[in-house]
């Protein structure tokens, strides 16, 4: 039953089938907990045959892992993985022209590939953690670390069929007040889902192509708003308890967002919390024959489940040293990412401050130093956080000297937030944030606004000089003579 419904899925025109496939999964349950996955491969290549889910299966991590590890082990191990930011199955539905209206698809490109892969595989429900770990997985099984590229480096890679590639393309999404916004712009990740397609076929290299995202798209309040507003008969009582089950998952899922996620890395000294650390991501890339590789350190350092190793990691209350310790990451079989930091009290403010001293890379005996000292501070009982901390692009971490091999490496932190002191009940403190309060833009509009009132004081300034004269010409009378001397 499972091989004769993928050949009517081919038979099908690709939105229909991707259609047809999450609206089994719709019917039988809630789907804002999950995301939609579609896997292809390139036209001459085949995946092996795998059974899609029963209707109403939500696809979780392990099972993931399995499908993906069964498509990668005959099928091309270059990966194109196009991760979108937010998907839902109403998506397809709204957008993919799934009643006939063709030319209200959005999806052109993609129905293009679904046509001519001998073997898509559609996984209609997938837990969005496991969608969030997708990457970590496929690094797993190519042991390769993934490159986020766009279409235009893209054009300058030279893949090979027999060396595996994970290449990673983020796709945006966003629902503003006008629901046109969202179909835009899925228009436009389909867009460049086409250009990337259309490179890759240039370079004649077989390839497995992937598209799904990292969260939802559609929130639970949404669909149960929509649930009610619908047709039909119900009893009112049981609509009723609809909603308040639709009101207490979104309760639950807004505790989540607002605890972040996932909880920071913490470092304890006997029992007691001394240093935390969070980001939205972690990431380090090394030059290597003319290009940046990068490697990304997020899923190894935050997450469920995930405990990274801290060990060589002390504090005290002057001195505080954070060891994050990884392998294999851009081919260095030890790696350990360090953060350096001090306190000390400061007469002229008359307060303690810690500082970030030091971001230390050390891989295979070799050390690369960040210092941090300069622009990286807060009161000692304060957290500090920051949008954007990098070395490369507005830097806040400069190289410790010009000939430390930081110079060949680039580290970037995402939504940075760091404590090194005065840590209580394991949870940041009030943070000093980097931005000051004076921005280019707050100066630029408060000088615009200074030569503004200067240039109106000085023309009022004119007007109030202005007499009105005291003496009038008759146009039938004699002219008026004014002598010289008045």
């Amino acid at each position: 039953m499972a091989t004769e419904g993928t050949t009517h899925l081919r038979r099908l025109s690709a939105p229909l089938a991707v259609v047809l496939a999450l609206f089994s999964a719709l019917n039988a349950g809630t789907c804002d907990e999950q995301v939609p996955l579609i896997m292809w491969t390139s036209e001459g290549t085949s995946l092996p045959t795998q059974s899609p889910p029963t209707a109403g299966h939500i696809v979780e991590q392990q099972q993931l892992a399995a499908y993906l590890e069964k498509a990668l082990s005959v099928g091309p191990r270059n990966v194109v993985l196009f991760l979108q930011d937010k998907m839902s199955i109403e998506d397809f539905t709204m957008y993919g022209g799934a009643f006939g209206n063709k030319q209200d698809s959005v999806f052109p490109n993609l129905e293009g590939a679904l046509m001519s892969s001998s073997s898509p595989l559609v996984l209609p429900a997938v837990s969005w953690p496991a969608s969030n770990a997708v990457i970590g997985q496929l690094q797993d099984q190519l042991e390769t670390s993934p490159l986020y590229m766009d279409p235009e480096t893209l054009s300058q890679l030279r893949l090979n069929a027999s060396s595996p590639a994970l290449l990673v393309f983020r796709l945006p999404y966003g629902i503003g007040a006008d629901l046109m916004s969202a179909k835009e712009i899925l228009s436009g990740n389909d867009e460049m889902i086409g250009q990337v397609l259309s490179t890759m076929k240039t370079q004649s290299v077989p390839y497995t192509a992937i598209y799904t995202a990292l969260r939802p798209s559609r929130e639970a309040a949404t669909l149960s708003m929509e649930a009610g507003l619908g047709g039909g008969r119900s009893l009112l009582q049981a609509r009723g308890g609809y909603r308040e089950r639709e009101r207490e998952r979104e309760r639950q899922r807004r505790i989540k967002e607002k605890a972040g996620v996932y909880p920071p890395v913490e470092f304890k000294e006997g029992e007691e919390s001394c240093i935390l650390l969070w980001a939205k991501g972690l990431s380090v890339s090394i030059l290597r024959s003319g290009r940046w590789e990068e490697h990304d350190l997020t899923p190894s350092t935050f997450g469920e489940g995930v405990s990274p190793k801290l060990h060589g990691s002390n504090c005290d209350k002057s001195k505080a040293r954070l060891v994050l310790n990884y392998e294999n990451v851009l081919g260095h079989r030890s790696f350990k990412l360090i953060f350096a930091m001090s306190q000390r009290h400061y007469k002229v403010s008359d307060r303690p401050w810690f500082t970030l001293d030091a971001v230390e890379l050390e891989y295979d005996g070799t050390k690369a130093t960040f210092n941090g000292s300069r622009n990286i501070y807060a009161p000692a009982e304060y957290s500090y956080r920051c949008e954007s901390v990098t070395s490369f692009r507005w830097p806040l971490l400069i190289p410790h000297s010009s000939k430390d091999p930081a110079n060949q490496w680039k580290v970037s932190f995402q939504d940075f937030q760091v404590q090194g002191f005065s840590v209580t009940n394991g949870e940041f403190s009030y943070a000093s944030d980097c931005a000051g309060f004076f921005s280019p833009g707050i100066w630029m509009g408060l000088m615009t606004s200074l030569l503004m009132v200067l240039v109106l004081t000085y023309g009022l300034h004119m007007i109030m000089q202005l007499h009105t004269m005291d003496r009038f010409d008759d146009p039938k009378g004699p002219a008026i003579s004014v002598p010289q001397t008045e």
